[in-house]
């Protein structure tokens, strides 16, 4: 099951930056266009904690 569109917009990292996230619909991941962290998303429920994010390409030498 997909995630609802109007939910998708409103999403956003949860760090101080507060950037949008990229969705992959295939992986089940959402992804911070700033920072790069990988959000998993379980039983449709997006997992926006900064502990249980997975750091992805775009990390700017930051290690979380």
């Amino acid at each position: 099951m997909a995630l609802d569109p109007q939910l998708l917009e409103i999403l956003a990292c949860p760090d101080t930056h507060h950037a949008p996230l990229d969705y992959d619909a295939g992986g089940q991941t959402l992804t911070c266009t700033e920072c790069g962290r990988i959000f998993d998303i379980k039983d449709d429920i997006p997992i926006l904690l900064l502990d249980e994010a997975r750091t992805g390409a775009g990390e700017k030498g930051e290690d979380h």
